[in-house]
């Protein structure tokens, strides 16, 4: 795992490119929930910057912590200049400072288990709020999903990452719900979510596939062969459903 959490930066333009933003009903979701205005935030693993726009634009202080140098490169090619921007992981993070808000954008899978609700709980005000969210991007069309899986098997089993604490898919409580219901810290934990659907062309598909670390790990020539037996087998316009499972939770001791 984490050979392929400090993979990204070699493909940190197609992954500017080829990824989607957020919906401002995202932003909407967490400051409803956190019942007053958040000032300041602190993102983990920020990766060229989606998220830290959609907050930093509704007037958030937003620090933008990233442990790829190429990655955060680009994002700081796309953000205000009043992001402040760290390069660390989550655990390189120094604690003496504490924010309205905490959150991870599909990344909160690549921080270690051991230590991680204690060090969130650290980093925020009290009554402060923890968000993390992610979900699969796959083909909307179930025949078209089972030709992907087919064209990809002989050269990868799968190109989603299961939940980090073994919680399976139909459960209706989704990782990290399940570990933040269990940590001392936090209470009013929810799990919500937004439905996405998003159109693009065969060729965008694949693009994002290319920013996945799956894919990102795979032998150049392998890479480059699976690619091509995804696209033989696409049509010219890809439907993908990417529904967002949002996770909120309020540290301890009070809004």
């Amino acid at each position: 795992m984490a050979g392929r959490a400090l993979s990204f930066g070699a493909v940190a333009e197609a992954y500017e490119r080829f990824r989607p933003g957020y919906p401002d009903e995202l932003f909407d979701m967490v400051t409803a929930y956190a019942g007053r205005p958040v000032g300041t935030a602190l993102e983990i693993g920020a990766g060229t910057g989606k998220a830290t726009r959609l907050f930093a634009r509704r007037g958030v202080a937003v620090t933008a912590t990233e442990p790829d140098g190429e990655m955060l490169a680009e994002l700081r090619k796309h953000v205000p200049a009043h992001v402040e921007t760290v390069r660390a992981a989550f655990e390189e993070v120094r604690t003496g400072r504490r924010y309205g808000l905490v959150y991870a954008a599909a990344a909160l899978h690549w921080t270690e288990p051991a230590g991680r609700w204690p060090r969130v709980a650290t980093l925020l005000e009290p009554g402060g709020v923890f968000a993390s969210w992610g979900g699969p991007f796959r083909p909307a069309d179930p025949a078209v999903r089972d030709a992907v899986h087919a064209a990809r098997a002989p050269f990868l089993t799968d190109d989603e990452i299961a939940a980090p604490d073994g919680t399976p898919p139909d459960q209706d409580m989704q990782w990290p719900g399940t570990e933040l219901r269990q940590a001392e810290w936090f209470t009013e934990v929810r799990q919500e979510t937004i439905e996405r659907r998003l159109t693009m062309s065969a060729h965008d598909y694949v693009g994002h596939l290319s920013t996945v670390s799956a894919y990102v790990v795979l032998p150049s020539p392998v890479r480059a062969r699976v690619f091509r037996e995804i696209a033989r087998i696409l049509p010219d316009r890809v439907e993908v459903a990417a529904d967002l499972t949002v996770h909120l939770a309020r540290l301890r001791g009070g809004r």
